[in-house]
């Protein structure tokens, strides 16, 4: 273990939940005492309980990719194939709450998270799109309203994909998977808005794999990202304390568990979890 994550993340090998998948992402704590999770390639999203056997709970979910809650606790998902983001009702129904902007489709919305407050940013690449499929001529990050306004927030990305908000929720982070791999921090402004858009972390390896894409944070600011040859873990000031590596390369992370100190991980094959001293932040409207 990097010296920098003593007394952050507790001794011992990451434990393997389940595998035998394609590309895994989209981690979600249940508080029922389950993970949810996806396979993109496959389109399912799966179900494992720790200890158990994973199943799959939706298929062919159009390349279901992130994951959170909205405020009433219902599950909000990105879309990539259907190029929307939709809420997953109680009664197991979809119910598409962003579509378009502008007049024009989204691109492949990518990873999605939830203020306090009701406002849901979330990510739109256009990775794996066709030149004549894209109707929007930037790739963004959008907030939607809880009066149901969309609007782009940040439209000067190259790859737009993970992102988190810090405890206080003042400052918004968005890592850039390519070609230049960092993640950039946001002031959140009273009306939604973002401003003072900076560089917050540069992920620079030799790692033959990985880039910044799926992250949370702790309850005392640290934020985790996954990137190249595992998950970086950062100080709220922006400085590299060490990386956790896994067995296989991570895409995404999230922290659950009943006293959310469980990190889990999604990591191409499989999935993985490792204990963590201080508790994650909790999606605020997680059941």
């Amino acid at each position: 273990m990097d010296a920098g994550l003593v007394g952050i993340v507790e001794a011992g090998e990451p434990q393997m939940l389940a595998t035998g998948f394609v590309f895994t992402e989209g981690p979600l704590w249940v508080a029922e005492g389950y993970w949810l999770f996806v396979d993109v390639r496959t389109s399912h999203v799966y179900k494992v309980v720790p200890g158990g056997e994973a199943e799959v709970v939706r298929a062919n979910s159009d390349q279901s990719n992130g994951m959170t809650y909205d405020m009433q606790g219902r599950i909000l998902v990105c879309e990539m194939e259907s190029r929307q983001v939709q809420r997953w009702e109680s009664d197991g129904s979809l119910t598409p709450i962003a579509t378009h902007w502008d007049g024009k489709r989204l691109n492949r919305p990518n990873d999605v998270i939830c203020a306090s407050n009701g406002d849901i940013y979330f990510t739109d690449p256009g990775i794996r799109m066709e030149e004549h499929e894209k109707e929007l001529d930037f790739f963004g990050v959008y907030r939607l309203s809880p009066d149901g306004d969309l609007q782009p927030v940040i439209k000067d990305f190259d790859f737009p994909n993970g992102l988190a908000l810090s405890p206080d929720e003042k400052t918004l982070y968005v890592a850039n998977t390519r070609p230049d791999m960092l993640i950039r921090a946001f002031d959140v402004q009273p009306d939604g808005s973002v401003a003072n858009g900076r560089v917050f972390a540069e992920l620079v390896s030799d790692a033959p794999e990985g880039a910044p894409d799926g992250m949370k944070v702790d309850t005392a600011g640290r934020v985790f990202s996954t990137g190249p040859g595992g998950c970086w873990v950062y100080s709220a000031e922006g400085e590299h304390l060490g990386t956790i590596v896994l067995p296989e390369v991570p895409a995404n992370c999230a922290f659950g568990g009943d006293d959310y100190r469980t990190l889990f991980f999604t990591a191409r094959t499989s999935v993985y979890s490792v204990r963590v001293t201080t508790p994650g932040v909790r999606p605020p409207g997680a059941p």
